[in-house]
């Protein structure tokens, strides 16, 4: 199921020219251990101004709009949720165009699936994504990902971690190492 929805997104993107990545717990399929996600959360590399674009794609695609006023809704929260009807997949759109997200989009893993190379987020920017998340399950996807990737891009984490510690005034870098010291014990 998954499979199809992705194939269809990646080619869809391709076709018109929208960077984006995956992130979220696609991403942690292909970088961590196998476990249960019901979603597909794709960072885009444009601005809610061009919410039409993506309006149209989700059309051609057969998806649902899960929401009654959508330009509404993304300038709120710069989220446009969809469904899958034919799989009952949620697809969540996040518009964004930070530098860090730029930056991230220029770092994508392509993988094959079907006829489309599909961009998922790389693994240093799967763990930014999760530490800034924070949740539980998200701090657990970090120590998968971290036990079967051992050798990482440290410096490229820690300068955007401590960015985001400097904008959001929270211990990012340190939460990040002390998940790394809990698994390596240094």
């Amino acid at each position: 199921m998954f499979d199809r929805v992705l194939e269809r997104l990646g080619l869809e993107f391709e076709r018109r020219g929208v960077p984006y990545m995956l992130i979220g717990g696609q991403a942690v399929l292909l970088h961590g251990d196998p476990r249960l996600t019901r979603d597909i959360d794709v960072t885009l590399g444009i601005g809610p101004d061009r919410l039409p674009e993506i309006l149209q794609l989700v059309q051609a695609c057969g998806w649902r709009i899960l929401v009654e006023f959508p330009d509404r809704f993304v300038s709120r929260t710069m989220v446009l949720p969809c469904l899958d009807p034919e799989s009952n997949i949620r697809i969540d759109f996040i518009f964004s165009f930070s530098p860090y997200e730029q930056e991230a989009l220029k770092r994508v893993v392509r993988i094959p699936i079907g006829r489309a190379e599909v961009c998922f987020a790389s693994i240093e920017d799967l763990i930014i994504h999760k530490v800034i998340a924070g949740r539980p399950r998200d701090l657990e996807d970090i120590r998968s990902v971290l036990l079967k990737h051992p050798t990482l891009d440290i410096d490229y984490i820690h300068h955007w971690l401590g960015e985001f510690d400097a904008s959001l005034n929270e211990p990012f870098v340190h939460q990040f190492d002390e998940i790394r010291k809990s698994i390596t014990g240094s």
